[in-house]
């Protein structure tokens, strides 16, 4: 009878545990079970230290994940980017990529637009500010170009 109870309790004891191991999978993972989101692209000329799965923000709230990153035929990098569903883009929205904290980490900033139109899922943001880097600005003002 005892090892019996035993039993059923390690038994209860590893199902909480890997209840655990999915629950923390999932949220810390942002393993997106229930496609909560749209996908839109973008495309840029630099997007120095941008990596995939940095985070897409609008008025400084995480809304979305860079998916994937690719070079194009004409050597611009294509973003793609989940945004939550309630987010509505407009065709006027800029995405710039920015720096966050002295780490520099990048994520990318999404203005929203107030356009007419909306941006449809798998559509594509316009209108794109590439990363400005610290040295290619010095180098220009030591050379006289600004």
């Amino acid at each position: 009878m005892k090892k019996a109870n035993m039993e059923i309790g390690v038994g209860i004891f590893v199902l909480v545990g890997i209840a655990c191991l999915t629950y923390l999978a999932v949220h810390l993972g942002a393993w997106d079970m229930l496609g909560r989101g749209y996908k839109v692209y973008a495309y840029f000329d630099n997007i120095s230290g941008l990596k995939e799965g940095s985070a897409v923000e609008v008025a400084g709230v995480e809304v979305g994940k860079v998916e994937r990153i690719q070079v194009t035929d004409d050597y611009r990098a294509k973003l793609t980017m989940t945004i939550q569903k309630d987010i509505v883009l407009h065709e006027d929205a800029i995405a710039s990529v920015r720096t966050k904290g002295i780490i520099g980490d990048k994520f990318v900033k999404i203005s929203p637009g107030y356009g007419e139109n909306k941006i449809a899922p798998g559509g594509v943001i316009r209108e794109t500010e590439s990363v400005i880097e610290l040295e290619e600005l010095v180098s220009k003002f030591v050379h006289g170009q600004i």
